[in-house]
């Protein structure tokens, strides 16, 4: 585990306050903490579809893609959702069905559709898996509100091409991180189960960051070590600023 934080802890500026793990290690906690990481799995993949509906594919794939986050999506979006229905849906329920086509004269399309669709069907995953989790405890699932975290990083994303692209996979790197990062912080102080999970969650996040790094510094013509160092700053300090609200990637509780 120390191997594949090592890395990331060089990455991030700073370490989760002690304050933000007192708060999410209460059992009262466990049910606000369990939903938005759920919704955060879920966000995830509908970021990386997103970047490659928008940069690297066809319309025709984009359908492709689409019907692949359907069900995740109606789940999320009504209100009469049932967890054990979801769950127990076909078995092919995790499977992007078709092939991708670049987009012509995009470079980079293949490599950023490679890494994406990997990223999604492991968020996919991962959110059916906390749902398990969520169920087993008796925990209804909720949609909530986007945080102050991912807000305050994407004021900073450029608005101009390919700009605005190698920020937004700066940002996804430094939310990827983050998750590690706080996975690893909390594992210590839950139960057998839960620690088990965010243990296991490790692995697939560390790459995930990298490979945002990877895709932002391929794409970029210039080196992006001083964006990724203003964005170190931003996350830091929205990190360790004080925060009412408690999520999964919120800062230091008032």
């Amino acid at each position: 585990m120390q191997a594949l934080l090592a890395p990331i802890q060089d990455f991030l500026q700073c370490e989760t306050p002690d304050e933000w793990i007192v708060r999410a290690t209460e059992p009262k906690q466990l049910p606000a903490l369990l939903i938005d990481h759920c919704n955060c799995e879920l966000k995830a993949a509908q970021t990386a579809m997103f970047l490659i509906r928008k940069y690297a594919i066809d319309k025709a794939s984009g359908g492709l893609l689409l019907s692949w986050a359907k069900p995740y999506e109606e789940f999320v979006y009504n209100k009469q959702r049932s967890i054990t229905e979801f769950l127990a849906r076909d078995v092919k329920k995790n499977e992007l069905l078709g092939e991708l086509t670049p987009k012509s004269g995009v470079d980079y399309s293949a490599d950023l559709i490679a890494k994406m669709v990997r990223l999604i069907k492991e968020e996919f995953h991962h959110f059916e898996q906390v749902l398990e989790i969520m169920q087993a405890r008796n925990i209804p699932y909720q949609n909530l509100t986007a945080g102050r975290y991912a807000k305050g990083m994407m004021k900073q994303v450029r608005t101009h091409e390919p700009a605005t692209l190698i920020d937004k996979l700066i940002v996804g790197a430094f939310i990827e991180a983050r998750s590690c990062e706080r996975f690893a912080k909390l594992a210590p102080y839950l139960d057998d189960g839960l620690q088990k999970f965010y243990i296991s969650l490790l692995r697939s996040e560390a790459r995930h960051y990298q490979d945002y790094l990877t895709l932002a510094q391929a794409i970029a013509a210039e080196d992006i070590s001083q964006r990724v160092a203003h964005f170190a700053q931003i996350e830091a300090q929205l990190i360790c600023a004080p925060d009412n609200e408690f999520k999964f990637h919120s800062g230091c509780p008032v």
